[in-house]
């Protein structure tokens, strides 16, 4: 059995819109997901036991049952019983890149990680699909982390239909380090809030899916039409998250008045992102914002948009 060390991207939201209930008690969503080359670094290393470690170098990180990279390797353990017995347990590392709590699926990400190391160190060979099959039990997120780039996100996230990877933009991301959006209460506040609105039948479901596949947005993702990307971002939970916590409504509306194609805060935040051009322009929309909100509290990355999922490095 071998080491593998493995990159697992970061995601941001071009677009989430929510349409309805699910009868499993979550929302019916349309999202447009991107992966971005912020990422975590994960080691998978065999310890000669039959136990899971888990180190992180994020002292916010929980390095017990309640990680999700952790959770992962459990289930592997449960579903592949024999190949746990015969190779034993490893030490997961989590070289923590990605900020915590930031809407940027972070903990699904490590915990698709995990799921392709432990695949390889224990030689199950198996397939993507079969992995993302394996990911929906953990969250959401885990099977767009698997495989990254462009995806068109439907059910409760874990329906995923590729479309024109988005690689030539650069993105600036901001997120003040205290600070947290609780996901269910996003969710939750929503429904409170805009419930009368949902579509509750499974054709209007369906019909108003198969809208945004054919929509203006995957239109320009298809044409590449970049100005025309940055407007066209939506994000329902913003109608909820900004006036809650006016910081990241601040924030937000300081990084739209520093340039740009497009700004929009991610998931249900708070991390907030603006679309650039170049790498130039996300450094300057950066320096423009950092001089405005002279907050120690407040980070800041400029990375790119990535075409790819969790990547073997070694």
């Amino acid at each position: 059995m071998q080491t593998y060390k493995l990159i697992a991207p970061a995601k941001i939201n071009l677009y989430l819109e929510i349409i309805g209930d699910r009868p499993d008690g979550y929302h019916e969503l349309v999202m447009i997901v991107q992966s971005i080359d912020l990422a975590d670094h994960l080691e998978i290393r065999p310890n000669g036991t039959q136990n899971f470690h888990l180190i992180c170098s994020h002292p916010q990180v929980p390095t017990d049952e309640t990680n999700l990279a952790y959770r992962a390797a459990q289930l592997m353990k449960q579903e592949f019983s024999k190949a746990f017995a015969n190779y034993g347990g490893v030490d997961i590392t989590i070289d923590k890149r990605i900020p915590v709590a930031a809407g940027l699926a972070g903990g699904s990400t490590d915990a698709a990680g995990v799921l392709v190391g432990l695949n390889l160190s224990w030689e199950l060979g198996l397939t993507l699909p079969e992995l993302q099959q394996l990911g929906q039990k953990l969250g959401s997120d885990v099977p767009f982390c698997l495989a990254g780039g462009t995806v068109i996100a439907t059910g409760r996230g874990e329906k995923l239909d590729p479309i024109e990877d988005l690689e030539n933009l650069w993105v600036v991301l901001a997120k003040y380090k205290s600070l947290e959006v609780s996901t269910p209460w996003a969710y939750q506040t929503y429904r409170k809030q805009f419930g009368q609105e949902y579509i509750s039948d499974r054709p209007g479901v369906q019909s108003r899916t198969l809208k945004v596949h054919s929509g203006p947005l995957v239109q320009a993702i298809s044409h590449k039409d970049k100005t025309k990307i940055g407007q066209l971002l939506h994000n329902d939970l913003e109608k909820v998250v900004l006036p809650e916590h006016p910081q990241v409504n601040h924030l937000r509306n300081i990084l739209q008045q520093s340039g740009g194609l497009g700004t929009m805060m991610s998931g249900s935040g708070p991390t907030v992102f603006t679309l650039c051009q170049s790498q130039e322009e996300a450094e300057t929309i950066k320096n423009k914002a950092k001089l405005v909100i002279s907050d120690p509290n407040l980070e800041f990355w400029v990375t790119r948009l990535s075409s790819t999922g969790i990547k073997v490095i070694s």
